[in-house]
């Protein structure tokens, strides 16, 4: 017996021995897990931040204007942004002890596995802030144990490589607040309307209670269940020392107003010019598609809200709205390039098709500002005469004959100036212009001016027959209002990325391609269009709304069977607009006709209102004279009509007006005059 007990007693202390051993072993072995769990964390370092973030569009003035997201609303404050309530009130029903543990409650983690076992089955959490934001981060929701260990080993990554504050933030930035909202500032948007900066104790302990149950604590889903969790959120602080039992009581009365919609819903400021950004963002930033939607870009733009209101307001007041014609409209900054104003067609609901900047459309006389530019160039001026009339072109290279047409068919029979020619859009001058300077000279002025579609190398070239986009035009137009700078269409200002950081800038381009002098001549020879003293064979073809302008322009109009299009600007705004049918349908209607220039006229009043009215300033190199606007020569006091008009100085008329003059009065005033010939009657002897 004793020999027995002796034997049981040495077995008892070797399974105590061994499992003692195995013991120091297992201790051994996780210490030295626990330890490669470290190393392993530091090797990998800080774990990215980087969440899927709405893009945001801001105005000019800072104005959200829109966003981009995939349905979700999430927004990134600072913690300076975010009111300290909703931060004390997280702490308090979320992790009161989170300042003081690594990253796990221990002994919340104690309590929450005995519940799980008692149940069998995972049933309670004991989750601290920095293993939530972690789950958040990187990991999915179900509640397994391979999860868990995951989100274990991010939180010893987070931990180690950021600072309390960054995680808060982190976790403040990315909790589920229901109804699409993620984030303290989203949720404070769709709850309550306002910045998360703002909220109050009532409303900052009413969304901290939000998250536990989306569907059960939201006051849209229950009001009761809502307020007895904001109860129990205000006592927790009363408890943490956050705030006084008095103001958790005054919280909990305090009634609140819920608004329950994302603000950008009610937004929907400028379609077309939204679209326009994004393509930007692709085709000129070239960013990706997901980074443009779920990036946390700030975008801020070059639209002016007010002359984008003004737009979309005269398109519809002057556009028939039982006819199917669209319209588009692009309004620039000459000095800068900055977009103002768009517009892609009538209803972007029926048609997101943007024709301010994807449609190719006939530009008509338009195009002619540019064969004038280059014209000058050439040795032209204001005062150059070429007959006007019915004219036939022939051609000895095989060319088919050519006869171009003025409207109605009204032709001067007779000598008339560039100045008038553009006034009264005469399509005889311009064509005997283009083939004088060679068909090459039209195409290579409209690349330097930043045409980009092609151009044909035909005689109707002068005429506006190769297709081009009214961005493209707008921007073409801003070179002579600017003095002959480089101006790209610029639509975005600045983009940040979700941190705040600056990824792009822009930047005004300071090349000179165009003559100053030579492009304000041309300025000033586009004001003749809204000048009667340039009236001739036909009034001049702004005369149908100088009524309604106040301040001086410059401007060209065009029209071809399908397209009809104004262009023109002041020195602060230029704005080009087409008006036509989709499918090249024959503007028919006289009102039709008439929608480019109405609008054009109303929205450059209505946009520069409040503005400064400026002039158009000459520069070094040009000289102003008087001049008799039906010949070009220097005007007498006898001539019925003066004109002030600027040439490139040292190109101004010699000769004076001797129409109204005696025979003796005209040989006495000729013989003070230079007795050389004008160089355009040595050039274009054919041209009288």
């Amino acid at each position: 017996m004793e020999i027995m007990t002796d034997q049981g007693f040495r077995k008892t202390v070797k399974y105590l021995r061994a499992f003692i051993i195995i013991s120091l072993i297992g201790m051994i072995c996780m210490f030295l897990f626990y330890i490669s769990v470290l190393a392993y964390a530091k090797i990998l370092g800080a774990p990215p931040l980087a969440v899927t973030q709405s893009t945001l569009l801001y105005a000019d003035d800072g104005t959200l204007i829109g966003e981009s997201n995939n349905g979700q609303k999430r927004y990134w404050d600072k913690m300076n942004e975010i009111s300290p309530d909703l931060v004390q009130a997280t702490i308090s029903i979320e992790d009161k002890n989170f300042y003081h543990h690594h990253g796990f409650d221990y002994k919340r983690i104690a309590g929450a596995v005995l519940a799980d076992i008692e149940a069998l089955s995972k049933v309670q959490g004991a989750s601290t802030i920095t293993q939530q934001y972690a789950r958040n981060l990187f990991l999915e929701h179900d509640k397994t144990w391979k999860r868990k260990l995951l989100e274990a080993f991010y939180t010893i990554r987070l931990e180690m490589n950021y600072s309390k504050n960054d995680i808060l933030e982190g976790y403040l930035n990315t909790i589920y607040y229901g109804n699409g909202s993620y984030g303290a500032e989203a949720a404070s948007q769709y709850y309550f309307g306002k910045k998360a900066a703002d909220l109050t104790l009532a409303e900052a302990s009413m969304l901290a209670g939000i998250p536990k149950g989306p569907y059960m604590y939201s006051p849209f889903a229950s009001m009761k269940n809502a307020k007895a969790r904001q109860a129990i959120i205000l006592q927790s602080m009363v408890k943490n020392g956050y705030i006084t039992d008095k103001q958790a009581k005054k919280a909990e009365q305090e009634p609140l107003t819920l608004v329950g919609s994302h603000p950008t819903q009610k937004v929907k400021m400028a379609p077309y010019f939204q679209d326009a950004v994004k393509n930007a963002l692709k085709n000129q930033l070239h960013l990706d598609d997901r980074t443009i939607a779920l990036g946390g870009l700030k975008v801020y733009t070059t639209i002016d809200l007010k002359q984008q209101a003004a737009a979309e307001e005269q398109t519809k007041k002057y556009v028939d709205p039982t006819s199917n014609i669209q319209v588009a409209l692009v309004a620039m900054d000459p000095k800068t390039g900055e977009v103002k104003a768009m517009v892609g067609g009538r209803d972007y609901e029926k048609s997101p098709f943007n024709r301010a900047v994807q449609a190719i459309r006939q530009p008509g006389s338009t195009i002619k500002p540019l064969l004038y530019y280059a014209a000058l160039e050439h040795g032209f001026t204001p005062s150059t005469i070429m007959r006007s009339e019915y004219t036939t072109f022939h051609f000895d290279d095989g060319t088919p004959d050519y006869t171009p047409h003025n409207f109605n068919n009204k032709y001067a029979d007779g000598e008339i100036t560039l100045a008038q020619a553009i006034a009264l859009s005469d399509n005889i001058y311009a064509v005997k212009t283009h083939l004088f300077l060679g068909e090459d000279t039209l195409v290579d002025t409209a690349k330097k001016l930043g045409l980009s579609t092609n151009m044909a190398h035909v005689p109707s070239l002068a005429l506006g027959t190769s297709g081009v986009r009214v961005i493209d035009m707008a921007n073409a137009y801003s070179m002579f209002a600017n003095g002959g700078k480089r101006v790209h269409p610029t639509l975005i200002t600045k983009v940040e990325d979700y941190n705040g950081h600056v990824i792009y800038q822009s930047e005004t381009s300071k090349e000179q391609v165009l003559d100053p002098a030579k492009a304000f001549v041309m300025t000033e020879m586009l004001t003749g269009v809204f000048d009667p003293k340039l009236n001739g064979y036909a009034t001049v073809t702004g005369s149908t709304v100088l009524k309604d302008l106040t301040r001086p322009y410059a401007g060209k109009s065009g029209s071809t069977e399908t397209d009809s299009w104004m262009i023109g600007y002041s020195p602060q705004l230029v704005t080009a607009v087409w008006a036509g049918y989709d499918a090249g349908k024959p503007l028919e209607l006289t009102a039709e006709k008439t929608y480019a220039k109405n609008v054009w006229a109303n929205f450059m009043e209505e946009a520069l209102q409040g503005k400064p009215l400026k002039t158009f300033k000459p520069p070094k190199g040009v000289i102003g004279v008087y001049v008799n606007p039906l010949n070009g020569k220097l005007a007498t006091k006898d001539c019925p009509v003066h004109r002030f008009t600027y040439y490139v100085k040292g190109t101004e008329p010699t000769e004076y007006c001797t129409d109204h003059l005696s025979r003796d009065d005209a040989n006495e005033l000729n013989k003070k005059s230079k007795e050389k010939s004008p160089w355009y009657k040595r050039i274009f002897p054919w041209g009288h």
